[in-house]
């Protein structure tokens, strides 16, 4: 399976002590260079910097098409961009991204996107998770997540 990645889902876990969930649902996960620029050149002082390190599950790699990540950069972010041209250069099965506009052109350009809750609700009905509730409220007091209610509740079953 190939699941590429943008920086926010990555560094929200890494927060919580959680990265290596990601590792229990997709084996590996690759990374364009912007996004590991990201979290841990421009990241350097942020909580769970060294768990990037240790990871050696997470693979950066460069993104070869520059006219199509030069246009993308016009309405988002340089990890955002690199993450949906490398995912689409890689025919990912997956694009891990929670930024909206970001998962919409993803979407427009024929890639499946998960975002964070997927990836509970996943591990949830994998049993990797068993206490859905105390992550997704640690995810918003740790990592400044913010998950609506009506989320919230479906992801501990209310």
């Amino acid at each position: 399976m190939i699941v590429v990645s943008d920086a926010s889902p990555l560094i929200a876990l890494a927060r919580v002590n959680r990265l290596e969930l990601l590792r229990a649902l997709f084996g590996r996960l690759i990374i364009p260079d912007a996004v590991w620029n990201e979290i841990v050149l421009s990241g350097a002082d942020k909580a769970g910097k060294a768990d990037f390190f240790r990871a050696d599950w997470i693979e950066p790699r460069p993104v070869n098409d520059q006219a199509l990540t030069s246009l993308l950069k016009h309405d988002l972010g340089a990890g955002e961009s690199e993450a949906i041209v490398l995912a689409r250069e890689l025919n990912a099965d997956f694009l891990l991204m929670d930024e909206r506009l970001g998962r919409s052109v993803a979407r427009n350009l024929g890639l499946t996107t998960i975002g964070l809750i997927g990836v509970l609700i996943e591990a949830r009905q994998r049993g990797l998770l068993p206490d859905v509730a105390q992550l997704a409220d640690e995810l918003h007091d740790s990592a400044g997540f913010w998950i609506s209610k009506e989320l919230h509740d479906l992801l501990t079953g209310k």
